[in-house]
This record gives C-alpha cells, structure tokens and sequence, in this order.
C-alpha cells in the first residue's frame, strides 16, 4: 500500500494505493486516516459500478468493423467496394476533442458503409463491413 495526497479542483485529498504485484503488500501499516480527510476521500471515490446502458447498440455482424467508443463520425475514409489491407484507415471518429482512427483488421473489401459523417455513434455500433 501507498499514501498518496492527491489535489482535485484545489482540495487535497489523502489516498491509500495498493499496488498489484508489490513484494510485502500489506506489511506497511499506515497512521489512520483524519476524519477530515476520510470523508473527503470517500467523497471523491469513484461508483462501485457504472450504470447499465439504456439501450444496447445494434449487433455486429461477423465481418462488421465496430466503432471502439461512442463519438461522431469525422470522416469515413473508404468506399464501398475498395480494397484495403490490414491497418489501413477506414473511419475517423471524434470523442472529447479527440480524434480516434478506425483502422482495417484485416485485409479484405469494404463491403457496405453503415455511417456517414456527423452521425453519432455507440461502442460496438458497426461502423463498415468487411468482406
């Protein structure tokens, strides 16, 4: 286990970090947390488990190419018949500011486009075909 201080939004926050793997892990006895501190850190701690999706993305055909996160769609940057090897660019989508590139798994043809750009997608939503 670590001690760690931790600053969020100029509060601090003191943590106890077990890290996975480190020899003697439980040997180290750290002083007890204030009361002060304890509640703040249980404040700042993340849910036990995320809420379940509301709806499940559409399924994925064997051969479909899946968006990786929920975003919008750039560009998509294959056409329906074209020949692409494995790596290759297929779609560029785009979640907090970020670009994603969805790259080719395998060699194969794009065999139909399920989005264009502006739409929004799903993780797990297909994003093109793959023949």
């Amino acid at each position: 286990m670590k001690r760690l201080r931790i600053t969020i939004e100029g509060k601090q926050y003191e943590v106890d970090v077990e890290v996975i793997g480190e020899e003697n892990a439980g040997s180290q006895a750290w002083p007890a947390m204030s009361s002060r501190s304890a509640a703040s850190s249980a404040a700042a701690a993340p849910p036990a488990s995320a809420p379940a999706p509301s709806s499940p993305p559409p399924a994925a055909a064997l051969g479909d190419v899946v968006s990786p996160l929920a975003g919008t769609v750039v560009s998509v940057d294959v056409q329906e018949g074209a020949q692409v090897k494995a790596g290759d660019k297929l779609v560029t989508l785009e979640a907090m500011k970020m670009n994603t590139i969805v790259n080719a798994p395998s060699d194969g043809t794009i065999g139909a486009i399920y989005v264009k750009a502006g739409d929004p997608v799903e993780e797990g939503k297909p994003l093109v075909s793959l023949k």
